[in-house]
């Protein structure tokens, strides 16, 4: 489920709770308002891991007649109830014409503080909403879908160091990814991951291999040592988990 702890929304200097609005229709909730540029993260997955806080750049322009107050977009899944996030902030009314607004917004994501659990890890989709000084508000689906990751991380360890030319290096490592229910990493077995090597005086790393972790996340495979340079380990991902690469292990070859 998404969060059941909204916190505070501010724009404006002014500060107010959102609440639930019980579905996200494809149109207009109550009419009278267009949403559109609407834009989370600049397209990208959102990553979180277990104890920083994730600040998640969002916009949006918003036209409408009516007296309004607190316009955002949100994360949901099933009925705007079901939202993720944390706390939002929006900025004042950009103002682009007569009732039409540009809006800056932040989101964030803490986990340190707030409860996650890890089936909230996937797709979401995008909602826009406001509230009119009226009363009443218009709450739209605006047709995008934006992945939430546990961000994951990997080490790497290359021996012999310093090695003989043409004799057998071990490199070894270990893929984890955040447990946002515990708020700490824990072993993700069974990843494809890739070894790369970038010899010394060279800009760019080359895969040299991919390598399957075991159960418990452990990665181990043996290369030929031909010349010096910088090994590391990659994963690259999947819909649920962000992407990783460990720092550079540096053998030098003698």
């Amino acid at each position: 489920m998404g969060k059941q702890v909204w916190r505070v929304v501010v724009a404006g200097g002014a500060a107010a709770v959102f609440t639930a609005v019980a579905a996200v229709p494809a149109g207009a909730a109550e009419g009278g308002v267009s949403f559109t540029r609407v834009q989370v993260n600049g397209g990208k997955p959102i990553v979180i891991g277990v104890s920083k806080e994730v600040a998640v750049p969002a916009s949006f322009r918003m036209a409408t007649t009516h007296q309004w107050k607190w316009p955002a977009v949100f994360l949901y899944r099933g009925g705007a109830g079901d939202r993720l996030w944390h706390a939002i902030e929006t900025s004042d009314c950009i103002k682009v014409s007569s009732g039409v607004c540009d809006f800056n917004e932040t989101m964030y994501f803490d986990p340190s503080v707030w409860d996650m659990h890890n089936s909230e890890a996937g797709a979401w989709k995008v909602g826009a909403e406001v509230y009119f000084k009226s009363g009443g508000g218009d709450t739209d689906d605006e047709g995008l879908t934006v992945h939430v990751k546990r961000n994951s991380r990997l080490t790497v360890n290359a021996s012999p160091e310093p090695v003989s030319k043409d004799r057998t290096i071990t490199v070894t490592g270990k893929v984890t990814r955040a447990n946002w229910e515990t708020r700490k990493y824990a072993s993700y077995g069974g990843r494809l991951v890739s070894l790369q090597f970038k010899p010394a005086g060279a800009a760019s790393y080359t895969t040299v291999k991919k390598v399957y972790a075991n159960g418990s996340g452990d990665l181990r495979t043996t290369v030929k040592a031909s010349r010096t340079g910088t090994w590391r380990w990659v994963y690259y991902g999947n819909t649920t988990t962000g992407p990783s690469t460990s720092s550079g292990d540096n053998v030098v070859v003698k």
